[in-house]
């Protein structure tokens, strides 16, 4: 017998139908004799149209300011989940099963004030453990918990994935299933790559470089909570057949297992290639080489939260004048522009220039550490192919690289390649 957390996207509980399938999958695992929990997202498409509500209201009462209380917010969007977590119990009652919906304010999971982006602080999660003790299912609604003022707050988007770890952790589960529209990890994004090959097994600081750089599949919180808790996480398809050959095995079940470098093996030099596109960059020109010019250009744009990435400085040779260029996302670049100006005096450059419509393509793997030569290999692969590269930043296992929108999928699949992760 195991203790075991599942969690369940807007995509597996889009409709009744498919909650009804998520209930299957629950079955399984308690017909093996585990205990369960099992963490919902609210229905597909729900969560933007109650934002949206949230947004239009102030434009439909008359304010030409489209301001609205941060608190309201929350009690508004997180009502898409306890809407799934209360027909998910029903849906396991139906079918004999012992089960109730929990809220976040209800366990309670804890968290900080910052009502829409909040971060869980403490989980207090005895009760729900004396109640799968007793054999009850409890089905928790993701994404939220209660302030210290005693509100609901929310966990910002893809915050359910960040509560089913926090909660696999808080009751020690042997594992956590995150059950999602794909079937595990990818050596890339398939859509681009056909060749790409699922992952068996990836090491949680690959995961979190790859969710942090462009790859959809987890919420880059999430990875970071069971990394530190050390919280073995598979990522699994809510669309397979619930009672399929394997789907039941404790051990390997199919998907991909994200785990301690320690668990795996075999290790390859490179793990995966992962992308990111709208990324935009800004050039400061002709900057005064002297103590404090970084930190004039980058609090401004942090007090402004905007996130600055990759960041190149350049000196001029007589080491009087240096130029800056750094990235953001290209939806926050007139945000950025703006603030630059408006500290122009204080930083002291002559000239600023912007490029958006940039991608920034990633190889990562924790196999680069005692590895020489994986960067060259990258660039050569990309100049046989023509790619110019505008910007690189590296880490011990990780190296990304900026390129011209128009290029990114042949720079995937070119990298995918070069480093032989297309083959079995």
């Amino acid at each position: 017998m195991a203790r075991i957390v599942m969690k369940f996207g807007g995509t597996s509980v889009a409709d009744l139908d498919r909650i009804h399938n998520v209930a299957r999958h629950v079955k399984r695992e308690v017909d093996a004799g585990h205990e369960v929990a099992v963490v919902v997202s609210a229905m597909s498409g729900k969560t933007n149209e109650l934002v949206g509500w949230v947004q239009n209201m102030p434009k439909v009462a008359g304010s030409n300011a489209p301001f609205y209380d941060a608190r309201e917010y929350d009690a508004i969007v997180a009502s898409g989940e306890q809407v799934t977590s209360g027909l998910l119990a029903i849906a396991l009652q139906s079918m004999g099963i012992n089960a109730r919906s929990w809220q976040g304010w209800q366990i309670p999971i804890r968290t900080d004030n910052a009502h829409g982006a909040a971060r869980i602080l403490d989980i207090e999660g005895a009760e729900i453990i004396r109640r799968m003790g007793e054999g009850q299912v409890a089905v928790v609604a993701g994404f939220q918990g209660l302030g210290p003022d005693n509100r609901l707050a929310t966990l910002g988007r893809g915050g359910s994935d960040t509560s089913a770890v926090a909660i696999a952790a808080a009751v020690k589960a042997d594992r956590c299933d995150i059950y999602t529209d794909v079937d595990g990890v990818y050596t890339t994004d398939p859509r681009i790559e056909p060749k790409a090959r699922r992952l068996k097994k990836i090491a949680f600081e690959e995961m979190l470089e790859m969710a942090s750089l462009g790859a959809k599949v987890l919420q880059v919180r999430s990875v970071e909570l069971a990394m530190v808790h050390k919280v073995r996480t598979f990522v699994r398809s809510s669309f397979e057949d619930p009672d399929a050959p394997g789907m039941g095995d404790l051990v390997n079940p199919p998907g991909t297992l994200i785990c301690d470098e320690e668990e795996i093996v075999e290790q390859e030099v490179v793990t995966g290639i992962a992308y990111a596109k709208d990324e935009a960059q800004i050039s400061l020109r002709r900057l005064s080489d002297r103590p404090g010019v970084s930190a004039a250009i980058f609090g401004p744009l942090a007090e402004a939260h905007i996130n600055v990435d990759m960041i190149v400085q350049n000196i001029s040779e007589d080491g009087s004048k240096t130029d800056m260029t750094f990235t953001v996302p290209s939806g926050d670049v007139d945000k950025a522009l703006r603030v630059l100006g408006d500290n122009k005096e204080k930083i002291g450059y002559d000239v600023i220039q912007s490029e958006a419509g940039l991608v920034k393509v990633s190889v990562i793997g924790i196999g680069m550490r005692s590895h020489a030569g994986v960067a060259a290999s990258a660039f050569r692969a990309l100049a046989d192919k023509g790619i110019n590269i505008k910007a690189i930043t590296t880490s011990e296992i990780k190296i990304s690289i900026l390129i011209d929108g128009p290029y990114a999928e042949l720079a995937v699949r070119t990298l995918h390649s070069a480093y032989g992760l297309d083959k079995s």
